[in-house]
């Protein structure tokens, strides 16, 4: 049997991120080829389960009891749909260098145990537990799975640590308990893991950026008075659904007095001639998201909406131009400008205005950077990070903003920015 089939077999090799920094990043066809090399996916899980590994080595817990499905997916390399997300009715166990075990949805695990073949068959079980409190503890899944995990962990030689959860329902933590289980924090275990990102993931994200390149210019050309915000993410989630997206987390849609104060919605508001409008893209490609904002004024703008654009522009470049192995997350957070100057009480209230956060398989990574944590608690910057850079400025005519925001990977000697739509000056869109 191949080395790619047998997850317990990995190799120092395996924690190799390949990075290959020589020119732009490639943004490829969503379909495999002969004729060049795209996406190694056996190469991308062996990646991802051997940092879940080294991290947990590095921690003072000795297995991983995962609830998450972003984490699911990282150990597993296992999808059943976005549906899922919320439902809290499949978990992982990973312990010590035993083979990943996955509890599923049903009949998904004899999917897994018939085309996951770097899984292994027999650690592909069908399970549930509460969803969501939805079938009541005392019906006894929680107990009969807490057992049952117990076991492995102690079959594993692993009793005697600490197990790492990211989260689970509070009947579920108790049943844990029960059975002599001390928990620990396991999101911070992975997060540590899926911070540097190999070239499989940086590939993928550049290629889930590129879809939103696309969609950015469908929205310019659509984006005129008479369109509602909600016409423009119903046109993108279906150009994005057509391109491979396989799930359109959310489209913020904000226009005309709407933007100041930035709500992170859309409505059925009506586009006017001279509004100022932004858009928030998050999806995504392979389970790797986006988070990509761009800002548009309809037919003409005016000198307080030019304003505000010029100055989210300058403190963006200013954070861009900051990203590089080694700098602290303190240090780019202190380029933007503070709440206060902003007409903000306080950091706290305008948390996610001029920011920062890790992409992967979920939307929010590590580094987090902002204002209101960075400063105290700084990070370091590394090689292989990939995040998002966010600001906004409110207009001086009190109800217009921009709202500017790039993907950057972190590579050897700085960043490359992969959000490629143009943004340098505010794009007027069907212009008068």
């Amino acid at each position: 049997m191949s080395r790619a089939l047998m997850p317990n077999l990995l190799t120092p090799q395996d924690l190799e991120p390949n990075w290959e920094w020589r020119d732009r990043l490639p943004a490829w066809g969503h379909t495999s080829v002969d004729f060049e090399r795209r996406i190694d996916h056996d190469r991308l899980r062996r990646y991802r389960l051997a940092r879940t590994r080294q991290s947990l080595q590095n921690s003072q817990a000795g297995s991983l009891l995962l609830f998450d499905v972003n984490n699911i997916r990282y150990v597993t390399a296992t999808k059943i749909g976005e549906w899922e997300r919320d439902k809290m009715c499949r978990f992982c166990l990973l312990t010590g260098d035993d083979s990943p075990y996955v509890w599923d949805f049903g009949s998904a695990a004899v999917h897994h145990q018939r085309h996951s073949d770097w899984l292994e068959p027999d650690h592909c079980l069908a399970g549930v537990v509460g969803m969501r409190g939805t079938i009541p503890p005392e019906f006894g899944l929680m107990r009969k799975y807490a057992k049952m995990i117990a076991q492995l962990i102690k079959d594993a030689g692993m009793a005697d640590m600490p197990v790492g959860v990211d989260y689970a329902e509070t009947a579920m933590f108790h049943a844990l308990q029960e059975e002599g289980i001390k928990v620990v924090d396991g999101q911070q275990i992975m997060l540590a893991a899926r911070e540097i990102k190999n070239w499989d993931e940086i590939q993928l994200l550049t290629q889930a950026a590129a879809m939103v390149d696309g969609v950015y210019h469908m929205i310019y050309e659509e984006l005129k008075p008479g369109v509602r915000e909600n016409d423009i993410v119903a046109l993108s989630n279906k150009m994005l659904y057509e391109m491979g997206s396989d799930d359109v987390e959310a489209i913020n849609a904000i226009s005309g007095e709407r933007c100041n104060p930035h709500p992170h919605n859309f409505t059925d508001r009506l586009i006017r001639p001279g509004d100022q409008a932004f858009f928030d893209i998050l999806q995504s490609y392979q389970g790797y998201r986006t988070c990509y904002y761009r800002t548009f004024n309809v037919g003409r703008a005016t000198p307080s909406q030019n304003d505000a654009y010029v100055k989210a522009r300058e403190w963006i470049d200013a954070s861009i131009a900051m990203i590089k192995p080694g700098v602290t997350t303190d240090k780019v957070a202190e380029v933007w400008p503070t709440a206060e100057s902003l007409g903000f009480p306080n950091e706290d209230a305008a948390f996610g205005l001029q920011f920062g956060h890790g992409l992967g398989l979920a939307l929010h990574e590590r580094p987090i950077i902002s204002r209101a944590v960075s400063l105290d608690h700084p990070m370091e910057i590394k090689t292989g990070m990939v995040f998002a850079l966010e600001t906004y400025c409110p207009a001086t005519d009190g109800y217009s903003a921009a709202r500017i925001e790039e993907e950057v990977v972190v590579t050897e000697t700085g960043c490359e920015v992969i959000s490629l739509f143009p943004a340098e000056e505010l794009p007027i869109a069907n212009r008068y």
